[in-house]
């Protein structure tokens, strides 16, 4: 049976297969990992999305702080938002930012606050920075650890 962890994280917004991005701007994948997902077992798969949890957690904590996990869950279910319950709520946020219709997205409705840093932000403002910073990091976690090695960069 598999665990629920090591479903695929994707959230629709594929930017490596569409655009030929090296890190997918929807679920912060290498486009490697992407195109063998199907063939990776479920404890590459889980390291993977730890990694991509790790990345994420550092810097959605920055910028929020979760008021309530069962109305952030209840929220995502109702707008039909694909969430990982196994991974950190703080994962979910980042799905929220990029699939919500941020105009009208009330984040306390959400149970998310914003911390004061970035309070002045607008959603769209907030989501773009989140978007930038991950990616950022996820690309100084690539040329860290794979780009030296052979096919994969």
């Amino acid at each position: 049976m598999k665990s629920s962890l090591t479903r695929t994280p994707c959230i629709g917004v594929c930017s490596t297969t569409s655009v030929g991005d090296r890190i997918c701007r929807g679920c912060k994948r290498y486009a490697f990992e992407v195109i063998r997902w199907n063939g990776y077992l479920d404890p590459e798969k889980e390291a993977v999305l730890r990694r991509i949890e790790a990345l994420s957690v550092q810097i959605m904590q920055d910028k929020f702080h979760i008021l309530s996990v069962e109305t952030l869950q209840q929220g995502m279910t109702q707008l039909k938002l694909p969430f990982n319950a196994a991974l950190s709520p703080y994962c979910w946020i980042n799905t929220l930012l990029q699939k919500a219709p941020l105009e009208r997205l009330v984040l306390a409705d959400f149970g998310i606050g914003k911390r004061p840093a970035v309070a002045h932000l607008s959603n769209q403002d907030l989501a773009n920075l989140v978007d930038a910073e991950l990616l950022l990091l996820c690309d100084a976690h690539f040329e860290r650890y794979f780009a030296m090695v052979d096919g994969l960069s």
